[in-house]
């Protein structure tokens, strides 16, 4: 199977962008799986198959595939990759300013800027509302919400404070994310029971009242670059604790974002999206 793509990345977390706005191209996890294999494939934390949104409020849809093949409700860089894409290619018109995506968790409203040849340059995201109850992450904890709770893994104890920003975030406070146990305590919190659709992890390290350090343990995935729904549900989880305001930057290992939970209740995400190359590709079929 013949496949035209883009490379992109949001600050580091890569993806192959794939149009199919007439709504014709069936990937299969072992392709995705495939694509996404940096020895073999293209090589990527996710494929972003862009197609046209099924609801009338909404622009485009993003499907949203992880490494292993799995879907994911959402995804903070990849939307931005995404509103690049469509903005840089002419998909979205010339003189739009903003754009609603479909995802599994919603329409997004992305605000974005252009340089003078009409190229994106950063977008803005409305991530919406975060979710803390236990059903809505969802986490079998007990509680109105899941903050500060101890979990038992194979390695010991940690604290988490369980975030939805559409899909589910373990928080984990760290006084050196240089050190933190990424490899080993995230794949355990990610496949722990309590998580019935398992869990991203955040390693945080909180710098002061502004800025965070943060490492991420992505489900499906593993530790990547940067990832902006964790970089949300981080900010959440450090106002909930009085760590820092409503405002933070994220400093990811791939760069930084900046996080604003407004006092509406939505949390913003500013950041910029790359293109890196394009081109074509034949994956193999069984």
């Amino acid at each position: 199977m013949q496949l035209g793509f883009v490379k992109m990345h949001g600050i580091g977390n890569d993806f192959v962008v794939i149009d199919d706005l007439d709504g014709t191209l069936d990937l299969d996890a072992t392709a995705v799986e495939w694509i996404c294999d940096r020895h073999f494939g293209i090589g990527a934390d996710g494929v972003i198959v862009v197609r046209r949104a099924t609801s009338p409020d909404a622009d485009l849809y993003m499907h949203f595939l992880n490494a292993d093949g799995t879907l994911a409700e959402m995804c903070g860089n990849g939307i931005r990759c995404l509103v690049k894409h469509a903005v840089d290619t002419g998909i979205v018109p010339s003189d739009a300013e903003s754009v609603a995506v479909e995802t599994l968790a919603g329409i997004k409203r992305v605000s974005f800027e252009r340089d003078d040849a009409g190229m994106m340059t950063v977008a803005r995201v409305d991530m919406g509302v975060p979710g803390l109850t236990p059903d809505a992450i969802p986490v079998d904890l007990t509680g109105d919400m899941v903050y500060d709770c101890p979990l038992d893994t194979p390695y010991g104890t940690v604290r988490i404070t369980a975030v939805s920003m559409g899909n589910p975030h373990a928080v984990i406070w760290v006084d050196d994310v240089d050190a933190a146990p990424v490899d080993t305590v995230g794949p355990a919190v990610e496949t722990h029971p309590a998580f019935p659709k398992r869990t991203n992890v955040e390693f945080a390290e909180l710098v002061d009242d502004t800025r965070i350090r943060v490492r991420v343990w992505e489900r499906g995935v593993g530790e990547t670059l940067a990832c902006g729904t964790g970089a949300c549900a981080t900010v959440v989880a450090a106002v909930l604790s009085c760590r820092t305001g409503r405002f933070a930057t994220v400093e990811l290992p791939g760069g930084e974002l900046d996080i604003r939970w407004h006092e509406d209740d939505h949390v913003y995400l500013t950041g910029p999206a790359t293109t890196v190359f394009a081109g074509s590709i034949d994956v193999p079929e069984e």
